[in-house]
């Protein structure tokens, strides 16, 4: 009884201010349209409250979210639940759904629409994510942030601000933050050009790093951490941007070449792992055993006659990466041969971003029809492999026509979010969908914001989102401070030893 004089007294305030389901109304048959489109999606028990408006023109809305005895009612221009009215609905539906009733005001007619349902899984997700803020890359690439966002709540802080270190004349980008098993305290992110340098912080020390030598290609690009050793095994690319003038992808990124090396963190040691002329290695990934580091590879052979960056341009759509694996030992520190996963050249399509499930079960990858750069490619969609029985399906129920690339696991393997360009085929936005215990995806949700509409006033892509199991307490201006300072040189090794 208590409880429904609560969601009496909640209703007859929200009346009061207008806010009230309408008397008269016309029936639709049809789904409302609203955004984000949140109809039967499914979410965490802990996720922040679902925000949405119309998707077109309305005069006013208002919203029945039910659960249980628990029902709230909530309208305006906006559906914005109340935080405390949201943990009572998730409560009550927990392995359930709410019921989401939506009335929508043309003039003085309201029109009442087909009721959907947000499935509440049991699952819950890790409590932040991070990821970088970055303009269009043909606009600037100056003005940007390595950020963390709670999903429990809307509060976002900066991890790392790209501004801080930035004089008149020289600019400074940063990219490729990573962590160690979701553990916000052994992170790294990298600083390109002026105060350049890795970043490395692990159990409260942070110090930069000189990762350049004359024995490896380039200093550490795009990184993974050993699931427990003080290990960070790197591609190294030399990476090139053009322009289209009229395909419809704008930018191409492709490698000119590119390798993969291992830094020991604590002995400040590097070493090549593979290193063949005639491959393009990238986007290394352990498997959560420590056991098997997974990568991707395209071959390519390079004609004497012509420079290599114009041949790249000239042949870009030859270019087509396979998923290789090589297995490790992590008392001796050895790696094994490669070994063939996935040949997508052989299906004509080029495979990135290869990334295992914390069960060791599926790994989730990126295929379009050629190159490395899928974030740019509106053909670029999500597939998995079933490392057990070693099928591969597109994950259909996650694509869209637009772009989908950069995708993380959560710690207990029930969640991926992921980028998508699905919007506006211009910005990636994070989704987050529920996969269950077959390899299985519900449909995908967009984060959600305070303010619905949030996302498209924002000109800021959202690029490598991460699972963390907490925030990042390193201030940005130590960051700053560690990355003003000079870098300590690696040492280059033949072979990392105990």
């Amino acid at each position: 009884m208590k409880r429904l004089l609560i969601v009496m007294g909640a209703a007859m305030m929200l009346a009061a201010c207008g806010h009230k389901i309408p008397r008269t109304f016309t029936e639709s048959a049809e789904l409302p349209h609203i955004y984000p489109d949140y109809t039967n999606v499914t979410i965490p028990v802990n996720i922040a409250p679902l925000t949405f408006e119309a998707d077109g023109k309305a005069d006013g809305i208002v919203a029945r979210l039910t659960a249980g005895e628990t029902e709230v009612i909530v309208g305006g221009t906006k559906v914005q639940p109340d935080g405390d009215d949201w943990k009572r609905l998730l409560g009550s539906a927990k392995g359930k759904a709410i019921k989401v009733e939506v009335y929508m005001q043309a003039g003085d007619q309201w029109t009442r629409f087909k009721p959907f349902d947000i499935y509440v899984s049991p699952d819950s997700i890790d409590p932040y994510i991070s990821y970088r803020l970055i303009a269009p890359s043909y606009v600037t690439y100056k003005d940007l942030t390595i950020s963390q966002r709670c999903l429990e709540n809307y509060d976002e802080s900066v991890i790392y601000d790209n501004m801080l270190c930035m004089e008149t004349a020289k600019g400074q980008c940063i990219n490729c933050h990573n962590y160690q098993q979701y553990n916000p305290d052994r992170m790294q992110f990298h600083a390109r050009q002026h105060q350049g340098g890795t970043v490395i912080a692990y159990d409260g020390k942070v110090r930069k790093i000189n990762m350049t030598s004359d024995s490896i290609l380039s200093a550490g690009v795009y990184p993974t951490w050993h699931p427990w050793l003080p290990l960070i095994v790197y591609s190294t690319n030399n990476t090139v941007q053009t322009f289209h003038i009229t395909n419809s992808d704008k930018i191409e990124v492709y490698d000119t070449q590119s390798d993969l090396i291992a830094y020991d963190v604590k002995k400040n040691e590097v070493t090549n792992i593979e290193n063949d002329p005639t491959e393009f290695e990238v986007f290394p990934f352990w498997a959560p055993d420590g056991k098997t580091l997974y990568y991707c590879s395209a071959h390519f052979e390079f004609r004497d006659s012509i420079d290599p960056g114009l041949e790249l341009i000239q042949r870009f759509r030859e270019v087509k990466y396979n998923i290789y694996k090589k297995s490790f030992n992590p008392e001796s520190l050895e790696f094994g041969p490669r070994e063939l996963v996935f040949a997508a050249d052989s299906l004509d399509m080029s495979a990135t971003l290869p990334r295992v499930s914390p069960d060791g079960r599926y790994l989730m990858f990126a295929l379009g029809k050629y190159g490395v750069f899928h974030i740019w490619h509106r053909d670029a969609d999500l597939w998995m492999i079933d490392l057990k029985t070693g099928e591969a399906r597109e994950m259909k129920e996650m694509n869209s026509p637009n772009a989908e690339s950069y995708h993380s696991w959560s710690s207990s393997g029930r969640w991926v979010v992921f980028s998508s360009r699905r919007n506006d085929g211009n910005y990636t936005r994070p989704f987050i969908a529920h996969i269950d215990k077959n390899g299985h995806a519900a449909k995908p949700f967009e984060l959600p914001c305070a303010d619905p509409d949030y996302h498209r006033q924002f000109l800021r892509s959202y690029n490598i989102p991460e699972f963390m199991h907490g925030p990042v307490t390193i201030s940005p201006q130590s960051f700053a401070d560690v990355l003003k300072s000079s870098g300590a040189p690696v040492k280059y090794v033949r072979q990392l030893s105990k």
